[in-house]
């Protein structure tokens, strides 16, 4: 079985729920405690074997390139006041894996920017992070999403359980239980945004996928769908009505970043974990709770 090498990050979308501040500051690049988000993911992928990422961007995110660059400017204060720690901090992410990039153009969907990945990924399986979500767990969802594809040979869509109320918001998989896996489905369709009495499932696909590169011909057939865009979903249904396709629910804590409450979330949660700021954060959080409890 071909090892799983490449991923790609859609990261074109204009974050309008993130508005006003992602009218200047790309969404991906908001501060998870010192880190952008978009680093979040970065890491995951590395840790899960990945050594080849594309992140789909477009005009005015810049600032996404920059932070996996050097930065002569800062190492060279830096050097001069022999913080050497903070050089190799900066340099950390630049040096994690091979980033590229690609401007989508036109924001026709999610589809359509994966569509754009064809000649990067070429004749091979590869993981798609979607942009807005991070996901904190033990084990990293791509990794699941991995070994999962090398033991059952069938793309993979990460997949939580969600309210009746989001699951219109997302998505919805018709899917039957592979025994003896309790946390593996055997998924054979799938529906974006389905209006109520259209539900297959409580499972959503949420932030992870593994696909083959079979994909990109199907995308290319798409006409657009659920908001007039070309949806990784339509795709991703046909996908599972001809041949099957895996549903993980993975193991891990999701944050929607596109929401201002996703984003408070995922800060504290971070905020909890850092080493420099845990314990006082902790502390804080303790003290704050309580006095709103009176």
């Amino acid at each position: 079985m071909q090892k799983i090498t490449k991923a790609v990050i859609p990261a074109a979308g204009l974050g309008t729920r993130m508005l006003p501040i992602s009218h200047s500051v790309p969404k991906e690049m908001l501060p998870i405690v010192d880190l952008p988000a978009v680093a979040y993911l970065v890491e995951e992928a590395a840790k899960s074997g990945i050594t080849d990422i594309l992140i789909i961007t477009n005009r005015d995110k810049d600032a996404i390139e920059d932070f996996f660059d050097y930065s002569p400017e800062y190492e060279a204060a830096l050097s001069a006041k022999g913080k050497t720690d903070a050089i190799n901090a900066i340099r950390r992410y630049a040096d994690l894996t091979n980033v590229t990039f690609l401007r989508q153009k036109e924001t026709k969907g999610l589809g359509h920017a994966i569509g754009r990945a064809r000649a990067f990924v070429g004749n091979e399986p590869f993981a798609v992070l979607y942009g807005d979500d991070v996901i904190f767990s033990r084990t990293p969802v791509v990794r699941q999403l991995i070994d999962a594809y090398e033991k059952y040979g069938r793309p993979v869509v990460g997949a939580k359980r969600v309210s009746p109320e989001w699951i219109r918001k997302y998505s919805s998989l018709k899917v039957a239980p592979i025994e003896g896996d309790p946390t593996a489905f055997f998924c054979d369709d799938m529906i974006e945004k389905p209006k109520p009495g259209e539900e297959f499932s409580d499972l959503s696909v949420l932030g992870r996928v593994l696909l083959t590169p079979d994909v990109f011909d199907i995308i290319d057939k798409l006409s657009p769908g659920a908001g007039g865009e070309i949806q990784l979903t339509d795709a991703m249904a046909k996908m599972a009505r001809e041949g099957g396709i895996t549903a993980l629910e993975f193991e891990g804590d999701r944050y929607d970043l596109g929401s201002k409450v996703g984003f408070l979330m995922a800060n504290v949660a971070a905020g909890v974990l850092h080493p420099e700021t845990g314990e006082e954060f902790r502390a804080f959080l303790k003290r704050f709770v309580s006095e709103m409890e009176k």
